[in-house]
């Protein structure tokens, strides 16, 4: 979701018209709505200070604006988030005794979204055959920075890019 699509949602959230954000923004009552207008349509792109400013007047984390770039916490959550609005997003308890000096309950995530579902058991899969030594580090990289061309639907069918070595 881009920044615009995120400025306009919690805007129509907070019950703002694009006039009343871009006035309570500092921007003059004949241009007000015009700019709130270039950053969700993304013509303009707003500058963090004003995204900013624009948190605060909405009351919202700015993160919630920004677009996220998955490489933090923070950033991935809020893809969930997103995610979230569109599909049923299920949490559960995990239960994980890898380390038994350390038993922890971590959670999971499953998104109720068929297609995603699929991709995700073809690279649990990967996983497993790279734990399991069926492949190598370097075929599972060479799936990963190919991919979707080198999915397979679990072996079902012919990838479009061939990964792994024929040994």
């Amino acid at each position: 979701m881009s920044v615009g699509s995120r400025i306009r949602r919690v805007r129509k959230f907070r019950d703002m018209t694009q006039k009343e954000l871009g006035i309570a923004l500092g921007y003059d009552e004949k241009s007000a709505d015009v700019r709130i207008t270039q950053y969700e349509t993304g013509t303009r792109t707003p500058k963090i200070d004003v995204l900013n400013a624009m948190a605060e007047v909405l009351n919202v984390n700015v993160l919630s604006l920004k677009e996220p770039t998955l490489y933090s916490a923070e950033d991935i959550l809020s893809i969930l988030f997103e995610i979230d609005e569109e599909t049923n997003v299920k949490l559960f308890d995990i239960e994980d005794n890898s380390d038994s000096s350390n038993s922890d309950t971590n959670i999971g995530v499953v998104i109720n979204y068929r297609v995603l579902q699929d991709f995700l058991k073809e690279w649990k899969l990967r996983k497993q055959e790279l734990s399991d030594g069926i492949i190598t580090k370097s075929e599972y990289t060479e799936w990963k920075i190919n991919w979707p061309y080198t999915a397979d639907d679990c072996g079902k069918i012919e990838p479009k890019i061939q990964w792994k070595n024929n040994k």
